[in-house]
């Protein structure tokens, strides 16, 4: 019983602390934890979409997995992007960030969306449905990234 209670208030703290670890403590650290989450989410989105491009044999359980992790990871950079995190280490992140962030939300929210409905079809195991899900994860990724990134590092 010692033991439990003693888990639940680790457990209490870690959840308290939660919120403040969004805070980053120098721009560079926000940076290097996007671009973390951005290289992560891409090489997993990276791996679906190589099976339902038929470059790379259909496994329905791997891609179950890697939209899974899709789908976690795409909720995570977006905190990282507070005012100031423009500089700092380089990165390739617009000015329009944080000019036009009601619409850079936006993008945020439905990457998220497509993310979600792609974990839905990979845990289904339809090609089809998670071909059509890649599209629309990819045009997502593709549509912010022609308003909000950079060609090369500034």
């Amino acid at each position: 019983m010692k033991h439990l209670a003693i888990g639940l208030a680790c457990a209490a703290g870690l959840c308290t602390a939660l919120p403040a670890s969004a805070q980053f403590q120098k721009s560079e650290d926000a940076i290097k934890y996007r671009q973390s989450a951005f290289n992560v989410m891409a090489t997993h989105f990276g791996r679906i979409a190589a099976m339902a491009q038929g470059r790379v044999p259909f496994d329905a359980k791997a891609a179950a997995e890697h939209a899974d992790i899709v789908a976690t990871v795409a909720k995570l950079p977006f905190a990282a992007f507070g005012e100031g995190t423009d500089k700092g280490l380089p990165n390739r992140a617009k000015p329009e960030i944080w000019k036009e962030s009601p619409k850079f939300k936006e993008g945020a929210d439905k990457l998220n969306a497509e993310a979600v409905k792609l974990e839905a079809a990979a845990k289904a195991g339809n090609l089809d449905q998670i071909k059509a899900a890649v599209g629309a994860v990819g045009q997502s990724c593709k549509s912010c990234h022609d308003s909000f990134r950079a060609e090369k590092a500034g």
